[in-house]
């Protein structure tokens, strides 16, 4: 019989020389104590890398967030209580993964604007692209329901079609169908989206 996987780290975090560690209570246990970090380290590290990794898809930024995570851990370790350092990790980590997103976002908006700020656009132009969104808010606005839904959770929250199916309650080839109804509808009043 095969054993358990935390089994298996139970035992050998008994047999590693650390096993007084665990029999003290939770309470008086300290994240400062080299060898509680360490455990801690060993125990949660590759599971937050691999949640942060499943987020931003880079390990590379994935292993460097979690670096962070487990140094503010360190540098906190005398204000963490040790039943609250997992839950201190996921927290530092996801909101360094959200803090480098929303930088992310900024760059991309000042370059974004670098790029307008360098073209020609008339004024004719800007016009022009005014009068076809209001158009084509108009044109969407008109779909019918069923079809609007679909086609918005498409290509304005970026769904994909399975997802719409499970938000709707239809089947994927019913969402199919909406979109390529709503496309149709969108093609005839305003020209080839």
């Amino acid at each position: 019989m095969k054993t358990p996987y935390f089994l298996f780290n139970f035992y050998l975090f008994l047999n590693s020389g650390t096993s007084n560690t665990l029999f003290m209570s939770e309470e008086t246990k300290s994240v400062c104590e080299e060898k509680t970090y360490e455990w801690i380290y060993n125990a949660y590290s590759l599971t937050l890398r691999n949640f942060i990794y499943y987020k931003c898809g880079d390990l590379q930024q994935a292993e460097d967030i979690v670096q962070n995570a487990f140094l503010k851990l360190w540098k906190n370790c005398a204000s963490i209580i040790f039943d609250k350092s997992k839950s201190f990790l996921y927290t530092v980590a996801k909101n360094e993964f959200l803090n480098e997103v929303a930088h992310k976002k900024i760059e991309l908006q000042h370059q974004v604007h670098l790029v307008k700020d360098s073209t020609n656009i008339t004024p004719e132009f800007l016009f022009e692209e005014q009068e076809f969104l209001i158009k084509l808010k108009r044109v969407i606005a008109n779909l019918p329901e069923k079809q609007r839904e679909v086609f918005l959770l498409s290509r304005i929250d970026k769904k994909k079609y399975s997802e719409i199916s499970e938000i709707v309650g239809i089947t994927v080839k019913a969402v199919e169908k909406r979109m390529s109804l709503a496309l149709v509808i969108l093609r005839d009043q305003i020209g080839n989206i």
